[in-house]
């Protein structure tokens, strides 16, 4: 806590003082990295029970079976923070360029708000190519190897953009920045699933996915602050908004080669006996196959077997409904906050909120769900969140606009459009709580119920292309197909997706409610033993999480 004091004072003594322009670049991003560890410690320690603080301190060798707290509390202080953190970069790297237009990306390079959209577009469609072969190939090149190497390309390939003259350029640069994210999220997904079971994923797939929603918060402070560097080496404020955010992602990849291990078997801070105890709790719980070369190769037999399970697929249209949102407010959510009324660095602030109260509605609820098992649920609300939200955002601006139409007004105008720029200011903090909240636990959903390894990376490479092709419909949806203020047919339709993402939820409930009953009307008439092996989650002994 004194250390957290020390840089509040920090940061209050160097505005006062006017530092100069680059420190002040510095103290948003320190404030904004100590908020998202304190807000994952408080998570983890209620997990780990309230004698069990996460501490960094090495934990004590003990002689016998090793206690479960101590280990997971490892995993949470190696594995979780760096893969959180490639995810924010990577989160970062992708959406600030909705950032780098408020400062004035547009307006330098000509660009139309169509050839906006084909940008966006250009850096969507090489996700489409590269998250398949990514998932498949993470296990055998070595997430270790594969998930930096990725951070450092896709830093170069997006600090190069602020280096382009024209629109040309910018649409080399997405499009390589595209190719080269493709595999991380699928990536990262399934390598906290190397170490983590079923049961204990939720709440570290939300804390990961929070770094998303923080991007948000992150990217509009950390955008205000570096826009003031406008003018320095000749470089206008947009461009440095590129070069500043995409270092750091550089130099967390170099980094990473040396904190990521490569497996539970390699991770040089467990002792052996807890390397054991991982194997084998990830062995009982389903999230690892008893035969570890049943894991180990890449089977196109897993591949079609994947492609044939119906939970896959309600989850998997999940994804594109739910891809469209996320990417549509990820790109769109500053120039939605501009179009209420605010301007420059005050719109990138106001920005915030509502990333803010997603990150700490979504913890709470995958806390909830890691603890009872319902993943369902969990998406079932915050998708219902999503519903309430863009139908706030539709319905205000149709009731103003039916009044607008009417001989003698009902209401003073001038107060009601003050009014409404609140209410739409609400409902976005509503539909981003959705969106971000539903992602972590449809995400985990599909882990969860995947199985072995191969049919399980495949599951979620097919998940996330199809968020990704929602993200090409994103580009246009609250640009030429939808304009501003009030994306009237975007906000429409995202009401019928959200709708959509609901009625799937429960279908993909009863089917796997369904599922689970009959493996044990299965297991009552068998034994193990007399079951063929490699069935992965079609065995009647892998009961699906609801």
């Amino acid at each position: 806590m004194r250390f957290e004091r020390l840089i509040r004072e920090a940061v209050i003594n160097a505005w006062l003082l006017k530092l100069s322009r680059p420190a002040q670049v510095v103290f948003p991003a320190v404030i904004t990295g100590v908020f998202l560890w304190r807000v994952a410690e408080v998570s983890l320690q209620s997990t780990h029970g309230a004698n069990s603080p996460v501490q960094l301190e090495k934990s004590p060798q003990v002689d016998g079976p090793p206690t479960g707290s101590i280990v997971w509390r490892k995993l949470d202080i190696w594995i979780l923070p760096s893969c959180t953190c490639l995810f924010l970069l990577y989160a970062l790297d992708t959406s600030n360029i909705g950032n780098a237009r408020l400062a004035g990306l547009q307006t330098s390079l000509a660009m139309s708000d169509h050839q906006y959209s084909l940008a966006l577009t250009v850096t969507m469609v090489p996700y489409l190519f590269a998250a398949f072969p990514a998932s498949l190939l993470l296990k055998r090149i070595g997430p270790n190897v594969m998930l930096p190497t990725m951070a450092i390309l896709w830093g170069v390939a997006s600090g190069a953009q602020g280096f382009v003259h024209n629109y040309a350029g910018l649409l080399l640069c997405r499009f390589f920045l595209g190719l080269v994210e493709g595999g991380i999220v699928p990536g990262i997904v399934l390598y906290l699933s190397l170490f983590y079971p079923r049961n204990k994923l939720q709440l570290r797939m939300a804390i990961f996915f929070a770094s998303a929603s923080l991007t948000g918060a992150f990217s509009g402070l950390l955008a205000a602050a570096i826009d003031q560097m406008n003018g320095i080496a000749g470089r206008p404020g947009w461009a440095w908004i590129f070069i500043m955010e995409s270092t750091i992602s550089i130099v967390f990849g170099i980094i990473s080669f040396f904190l990521l291990p490569r497996s539970p078997e390699t991770a040089r801070f467990l002792t052996e006996q807890e390397r054991i105890y991982v194997i084998s709790t990830l062995k009982d719980a389903g999230s690892a196959s008893e035969d570890d070369a049943e894991d180990s190769i890449i089977s196109w037999n897993e591949v079609v077997r994947a492609a044939q399970s119906p939970h896959v697929w309600f989850l998997t249209i999940n994804g594109f409904l739910g891809g469209t949102i996320i990417f549509a407010i990820a790109f769109f959510e500053p120039t939605i906050v501009a179009s209420l009324g605010y301007e420059g660095n005050q719109a990138q602030l106001m920005s915030v909120p509502p990333y803010a109260v997603t990150t700490v509605l979504a913890l709470v609820s995958a806390f909830v769900s890691d603890r009872y098992q319902r993943r369902g649920y969990s998406a079932i609300l915050f998708s219902s969140l999503q519903v309430i939200g863009f139908t706030m955002f539709y319905w205000y601006v149709g009731i103003i606009a039916y009044l607008s139409l009417l001989d003698e007004p009902l209401f003073d105008f001038t107060i009601t459009a003050c009014t409404s720029s609140y209410v739409r200011y609400a409902s976005l903090v509503v539909f981003v709580t959705g969106a971000f909240g539903a992602s972590p636990a449809l995400m985990t959903w599909q882990a969860n119920n995947s199985a072995p390894h191969a049919r399980r990376a495949t599951a979620l490479a097919i998940n996330f292309i199809a968020s990704e092709m929602g993200g090409i419909l994103a580009t246009w949806m609250l640009g030429p197909l939808s304009p501003g203020p009030n994306y009237t047919a975007a906000m429409i339709t995202f009401i019928a997706m959200s709708v959509g993402m609901v009625v799937l939820c429960i279908v993909n409930l009863l089917y796997l409610w369904r599922e689970n009953r009959l493996k044990a009307e299965k297991r009552q008439r068998m034994t193990k033993d007399d079951e063929p092996g490699g069935l992965g989650d079609r065995s009647a002994w892998f009961i699906y999480s609801l």
